[in-house]
């Protein structure tokens, strides 16, 4: 597998974004290695709060979260999906597969970190890989926070604004990362920040990963990871342990998907739902420590 690496140097200076990178070796499921990065902040004995960003953004979307939880004595985990941040990122698109996303964050989380007794939060595609792993290794979780995400199947249609943004991704000329986030958001973000985000990308073969995650999501039942989030919803559907959704109210992408969730998932009876006021799709960006402070609340209560 071939694989391309951002250099440091576009990381630098970034704002709001002093923490130290970590990085993992994984194997690229093809004979060879790539490396993932990670944060982590907070005490190393604190429970483990992993944080799994969605598309097209990267771990700097967790920036104003990651303090509230450290400060609260969690241990906060944040990986750039392979393919964005500051992880690396195989070409050509082709090599990205839902399963292969999968794994990556599998090995990463517990076989390199060994992480358990998990507390999830995941957004957008976090949720769709984070939401497997949980269905796949409940052991590993004690709890899950959903903002803005699902798992779906493709047993059911995707909304219009999905469908508008998947024509989008596809046909527009070069990939914007910065401007798609703060499109996704309520704020209005700095110039900088919408640098930040493009920081990655500093050309389009690096964008590759970005390009692909939008055709990736299951949109029908014969799409190659309907069976195994099928399967996955198996397990979901017995989840008894808390489960919080603390979903935005101006998230035209996944709006209602939560109440599918507190139907279908038994941890979800009991809990103090959370609709967060004045959040677009990218809650982080707008209520980041608001969000952040659900999170510490919902592990201390439960």
């Amino acid at each position: 597998m071939d694989v391309l690496r951002t250099p440091d140097s576009r990381f630098e200076g970034l704002p709001g974004f002093g923490f130290a990178p970590h990085y993992a070796e994984l194997s690229d499921q093809d004979g060879g290695a790539l490396r993932a990065h990670y944060l982590e902040e907070g005490p190393p004995d604190g429970q483990a709060v992993v944080l799994l960003h969605g598309e097209p953004s990267w771990s700097y979307l967790y920036r104003h979260m990651v303090p509230v939880l450290a400060d609260a004595g969690l241990r906060a985990v944040a990986p750039d999906l392979v393919g964005f941040g500051r992880s690396d990122k195989p070409t050509p698109r082709s090599e990205y597969t839902f399963a292969r996303h999968v794994e990556w964050m599998r090995e990463l989380l517990f076989d390199r970190l060994d992480l358990s007794a998990v507390t999830l939060v995941c957004q957008d595609w976090g949720g769709l890989i984070g939401l497997r792993l949980v269905g796949e290794h409940p052991e590993r979780f004690d709890r899950v926070v959903a903002a803005n995400t699902f798992l779906p199947t493709g047993d059911t249609p995707p909304g219009e604004a999905f469908l508008g943004w998947l024509k989008f991704s596809q046909e527009v000329e070069e990939f914007p990362t910065g401007t798609i986030v703060n499109a996704g958001c309520v704020s209005e973000l700095s110039p900088e920040v919408i640098a930040a985000y493009d920081a990655p990308f500093p050309d389009q073969s690096l964008a590759e990963g970005a390009r692909q995650f939008p055709m990736l999501v299951p949109i029908s039942p014969d799409d190659p990871a309907a069976p195994a989030n099928r399967q996955a919803w198996s397990v979901l559907e017995t989840f008894d342990k808390p489960f919080l959704t603390a979903f935005s109210d101006g998230d035209p992408i996944t709006a209602g998907a939560e109440r599918q969730l507190q139907a279908r998932i038994p941890g979800c009876r009991g809990q103090r739902h959370v609709t967060i006021a004045g959040g677009g799709h990218f809650l982080q960006e707008d209520k980041g420590p608001e969000l952040a402070r659900v999170v510490v609340d919902f592990v201390r209560a439960t």
